[in-house]
Parts: C-alpha cells; structure tokens; sequence
C-alpha cells in the first residue's frame, strides 16, 4: 500500500517515528514534529482573514452589480445619513485603534489596561451595531425592505454581514476578556 492508502513505508527513514539511526535532515525534522504552535496560530490567522476577504469581496461585488437596479425605489443616496455613517465609520476606526492599544498592553503584560481597552473596544463596536440595528429598523418602517429592489438586497445583504461579522467579533472579545481575567497572560 501507498501512504495515501493509509500505511507509510516501514523502510522510509523520513518517517515520522523513524528510529534513532543515522537520520537524514528531513527525518530529524519529522522526529521533531510540526511546526511550533505560534507558526500554525499565525498560519490559521492567515486562512481566516484570506476567507473573510473572499466573503466580503463576494458582496461587495454583488453590491456593485445590483447598485442601480432599484426598480423605481430608493437609491443610495436616499439611503444614506452622512452624520450617521461618519458616526459609524469613527466607531469602527477609534475601536481598530483599542484594540491596537489593547494588543500592546498585552504585550506589556498589564491585565488591567488589557482589559480596560478590549472593554473600550468592545463598547464602540456595541455603538456600532445598534446603530445599525437602528437604521435597518427605520428603513423597514419607511417601507424600505430587502424584497423591494436588487439594490437594497445587496444593500441589506452586505450591511448585514458587516453587522454579523461585528457582533461575532464582540463575542469573541468577550471570550478573550474572561480568558485574560481568568488565566492571565502566559508565555
């Protein structure tokens, strides 16, 4: 049988497990095992923000697509409060900036100040989606719904995945804060 039948050749020295004999380069790597856990952490990290690129370019393409098709409704310009999606816009910016801050408490091993701005963060992205929340409440009592036109489709659609994706981050802040306060930092 092959390994990709299931079995590795006994004969092979770059086997993992391979005895203690004279080992060629490859197989003290193999003897060693995989990759350290930071190397597989930062490449896993990769493969998420790769897949979430992939997703939002998806939207942002059908977005593009369907920006005119508004069958007679409401086009974005009747849609959009500037104030509003500067409000939005500032939430999201000054929260990528705590965060940052919080990472480098982190890296100072401060608990306290680790904790104060992963709160801070987590405060601006909750101001973010609720008023988010808010807007899809007001457009839904103006009439202005989803089955109406391709356009506020997408524009719900894309919209909602940002406000999906920023409320699964804030529950994964959550579960870091209780991790950091419970366990603390370790190496």
């Amino acid at each position: 049988m092959s390994t990709f039948e299931g079995t590795a050749n006994p004969a092979d020295p770059n086997r993992i497990g391979a005895g203690t004999r004279a080992r060629q380069p490859r197989a003290e790597h193999a003897a060693r095992g995989l990759a350290s856990k930071r190397i597989i952490v930062g490449y896993g990290f990769w493969i998420f923000l790769l897949s979430d690129i992939v997703m939002f370019s998806a939207f942002f393409a059908a977005f593009a697509v369907q920006r005119h098709a508004t069958a007679g409704g409401p086009g974005i310009r009747e849609l959009v409060e500037t104030p509003r999606v500067a409000l939005e816009t500032g939430a999201l910016l000054l929260s990528s900036y705590t965060c940052g801050l919080s990472f480098a408490a982190t890296n100072a091993r401060s608990k306290l100040w680790t904790q104060v701005f992963l709160l801070l963060t987590g405060l601006l992205g909750l101001a973010f989606v609720l008023m988010e929340v808010q807007e899809f409440v007001s457009l839904a009592a103006r009439g202005i719904t989803p089955q109406r036109s391709g356009f506020l489709n997408s524009y719900f659609a894309l919209v909602g995945l940002h406000g999906l994706h920023v409320t699964i981050a804030e529950m994964w802040l959550l579960t870091m804060m209780a991790q950091v306060q419970v366990k603390g930092f370790r190496p």
